[in-house]
């Protein structure tokens, strides 16, 4: 028998702002263990949370991106259970009423657009963190207690671990140019849990479900999803029965194990926070947040084939990420050459970003410099392939193109004198190939002009040489 994979994803998204959540404690990550923490974080006696009205904005803008309804009036709730690095005995989250509800994400599938709908997003603090590679003990860091979260819910309409590595790369990308998140998989910025079942083909009811968890990047989620789908229909292909549980992904050897029973919602004893107000979400606030939200990868894709002229392909690999494209658009206005600034920000950016591991912010040559580079190129100043050598010199200091180009020497020569004399050289120089070209082997003309560059040390203007070189061989 055949079995389709059926998924769901609850993703955590960290905001990226300055304070935590209820308290006014830095959530900057990295910071010495136990340093970012007060009493609001421990929840010690007396204490009183305060919600942090930018985590409110980031859920709402959120919920625009995503096509939710978002909720005029949403409730704080507390969730109790314990955890070792929990130390208040609860989380503040949202349990009947969040802020944003039913939307959706769009995602691409083997088989074309695909909605993937959403249940909801919901406010939340992070846990703090159980340390276990130090010695023989457990230790606890509670630096995260407080951290704000997101959590998005999606329906169980996910159907193979690709889509489900494409619908979290997508939501990596939304919440990027929402400027709410870094979305950094590996420190925890971006988790996910995947809900995991498998039913017969064209059968509509569900299979029993096991939750997964622990995965830190989208190879981990395809892995893991695609692992525990197998060991689902062995299970039920051998007669047994697949009980509902948490696993977690181990990494190391590529398999999911057992952690807990899955828990329902009457364990954690949700009730409405009794210390926190509603959320009230006003007309006028939700308009403010629609203006505020950026220009999205498909619009932007489509205005930058429209303004610019570049091909379809271009575009959409230049706003995957909304740093590229800024970038991209920065050196278009130098440059004043759409086409040209394209093939370098997806050639020798790109590449050298990949090489050294390095993202857009903190990239050495500036859209202005890269820009200035692209201007001498079409001015004639420097050919392509002295381009790549200032672009290199570029990238070790802070020196304009112009500036790297006087003082190198890198200048395109175009004087016809000089040129001719090199192009005799070479000619004179090979007398054989000379003949040969001339006895109709015409695909030499290549390596008379590759002779003749590396001769001028690649600052003859190639056009010219072209010129000349033709002229002298069927002269």
């Amino acid at each position: 028998m055949k079995y389709e994979i059926v998924v769901g994803l609850e993703v955590h998204c960290q905001l990226n702002t300055a304070s935590k959540a209820f308290c006014g404690c830095s959530a900057q990550f990295g910071k010495a263990a136990n340093t970012n923490v007060c009493p609001v974080c421990l929840a010690l006696p007396g204490a009183l949370p305060v919600l942090n009205a930018r985590v409110v904005e980031d859920a709402v803008k959120l919920g625009l991106a995503t096509n939710c309804t978002i909720a005029s009036r949403s409730i704080l709730a507390r969730k109790n259970y314990f955890y070792p690095d929990l130390p208040k005995g609860y989380q503040i989250s949202q349990y009947e009423e969040p802020i944003c509800h039913e939307g959706s994400i769009p995602i691409e599938t083997e088989a074309g657009r695909k909605d993937v709908r959403l249940v909801r997003i919901h406010i939340e603090e992070d846990a703090g963190k159980s340390i276990h590679d130090i010695g023989d003990d457990t230790y606890i860091d509670v630096n995260r207690c407080g951290v704000p979260l997101l959590e998005i819910v999606s329906y169980p309409d996910i159907r193979s671990p690709k889509e489900a590595s494409s619908y979290l790369q997508k939501m990596r990308q939304i919440v990027k140019y929402l400027g709410i998140s870094d979305g950094n998989m590996e420190e925890g910025s971006l988790r996910c849990d995947a809900n995991v079942s498998v039913r017969p083909f064209g059968a509509t009811g569900y299979g029993t479900r096991t939750e997964i968890k622990n995965m830190n990047s989208f190879k981990s989620v395809e892995k893991a999803i695609e692992y525990e789908a197998q060991r689902h229909v062995g299970v039920i292909g051998s007669g047994g029965t697949i009980v509902q549980e948490t696993r977690l992904w181990d990494a190391d050897r590529l398999e999911t194990r057992s952690m807990r029973g899955k828990e329902f919602a009457h364990d954690y004893r949700y009730f409405p926070d009794p210390d926190l107000v509603p959320i009230l979400v006003g007309q006028e606030m939700l308009e403010r947040m629609k203006i505020e939200l950026p220009e999205f990868p498909e619009e932007r894709a489509s205005r930058f084939v429209a303004r610019y002229g570049i091909p379809a392909y271009d575009a959409g690999v230049l706003t995957v990420e909304r740093e590229i494209a800024d970038y991209f658009e920065e050196t278009v206005k130098v440059s004043g050459d759409a086409k040209a600034s394209s093939n370098w920000v997806m050639g020798e950016v790109m590449r050298t970003l990949k090489e050294k591991y390095l993202d857009i912010g903190e990239f050495s040559v500036s859209p202005e410099r890269l820009g200035g580079l692209i201007t001498l190129i079409n001015g004639g100043t420097v050919s392509n392939t002295i381009a790549k050598q200032v672009f290199e010199l570029m990238l070790a200091g802070e020196a304009t193109a112009e500036e790297i180009v006087q003082r190198e020497g890198l200048a395109q020569v175009s004087d016809t004198g000089a040129i001719e004399r090199a192009v005799q050289d070479i000619l004179d120089a090979n007398p054989s190939r000379l003949e040969q070209y001339r006895s109709g082997k015409t695909k030499l003309f290549g390596f008379f002009v590759g002779q003749c560059m590396q001769l001028m040390k690649g600052k003859g203007n190639p056009q010219v040489v072209n010129d000349i070189l033709k002229r002298k061989l069927d002269g």
